[in-house]
């Protein structure tokens, strides 16, 4: 008997995500990894396991999985009912399963997408290190092909057996919703001068709105159009998060798939913080950008990583 799950129905778009591929962005290999890296990290902790373990990244939702082990889950991120064996289940929490149980996961509610952990920890064949699936690069993934889930598939995972007990976050210790919206903190970048203070000033006074044409390389925008003084840069290194302006002046933000290199003016980069809510909006909400100091970003990454480290889970 294999020790994990097998896929009876994979859903709209899921798949392995650990914490990311590093150190090989000089081979031109992105770093992937999960959307939403609050709720990846509170999934895993949920399951008393380690930040890089794999869990699964469920787009939208309609993933059903039937439990091969008796093990333990838990599921953060998106609003997505739960239910295992038809009955509903918790969010935010530990919930036991036994061998032959059906887990659940219909459409999300709010939100885009949900993250599955199991005790241990999903395994699979790393490349360069890592599970995390990236299509574009065909790395990763449960067949290490950068392959989304199928049905049929067998996930193989560690297997501890169930945890001693389930481990719940409260609803005020959740990271906040924004379900239709999200003001985006910016750090300027040093390439700055290419946009003129008004054309500044557009940017973070305008209203955007996500594209459906959005997704796990950059969130593209349509709103005010921003016209840098320059467009010939020379390509080079992109981080997570930049905000770069292509000649139809509208703005896209790198994510977790990006490019390596990209030749287009940056007028800043989103706080990495922020990129958590940004992976949870939808094709037509709206996105508004906040203009902060290295000062400010920094500050505010450590006090998130502290309330984080300090929060205690409630026993259940």
């Amino acid at each position: 008997m294999s020790n994990g799950f097998k896929v009876i129905q994979s859903g709209i778009l899921s798949m392995y995500q650990d914490s990311g591929r590093h150190g090989w962005h000089h081979l031109g290999l992105t770093t992937g990894g999960p959307m939403d890296r609050q709720a990846q990290r509170w999934a895993n902790r949920l399951c008393q396991n380690g930040e890089h373990c794999a869990v699964l990244e469920i787009t939208f939702g309609g993933l059903v999985l039937e439990a091969l082990i008796d093990t333990s889950i838990a599921i953060t991120g998106a609003d997505i009912p739960i239910y295992i064996d038809g009955i509903p289940a918790a969010a935010w929490q530990t919930q036991h399963v036994a061998r032959g149980q059906r887990i659940q996961l219909d459409m999300a509610t709010t939100g885009l997408r949900g993250y599955l952990a199991v005790a241990g920890g999903f395994n699979g064949r790393p490349t360069f290190g890592s599970l995390a699936c990236v299509p574009r690069e065909h790395l990763g993934g449960h067949r290490a092909d950068g392959s989304a889930l199928q049905s049929g598939d067998i996930l193989q995972c560690s297997a501890p057996g169930k945890l001693l007990y389930c481990l719940h976050l409260t609803a005020d210790k959740r990271p906040p919703k924004s379900p239709q919206s999200a003001l985006l903190r910016v750090i300027l970048s040093y390439q700055a001068w290419a946009f003129s203070r008004q054309q500044q000033q557009l940017f973070f006074s305008g209203d955007y709105r996500l594209t459906e044409n959005s997704d796990r390389m950059g969130a593209r925008l349509t709103g005010p159009a921003i016209e840098p003084h320059v467009t010939d840069i020379l390509s080079e290194g992109v981080c997570l998060g930049a905000v770069q302006v292509p000649s139809d002046g509208q703005p896209i933000i790198l994510l977790s798939d990006r490019q390596t290199i990209g030749g287009y003016a940056k007028i800043g980069a989103v706080l990495s913080l922020d990129l958590d809510r940004l992976a949870q909006q939808t094709p037509g909400n709206r996105i508004n950008f906040e203009c902060i100091s290295m000062e400010q970003a920094h500050s505010a990454l450590l006090l998130a990583e502290r309330k984080f480290l300090a929060t205690e889970l409630a026993r259940v």
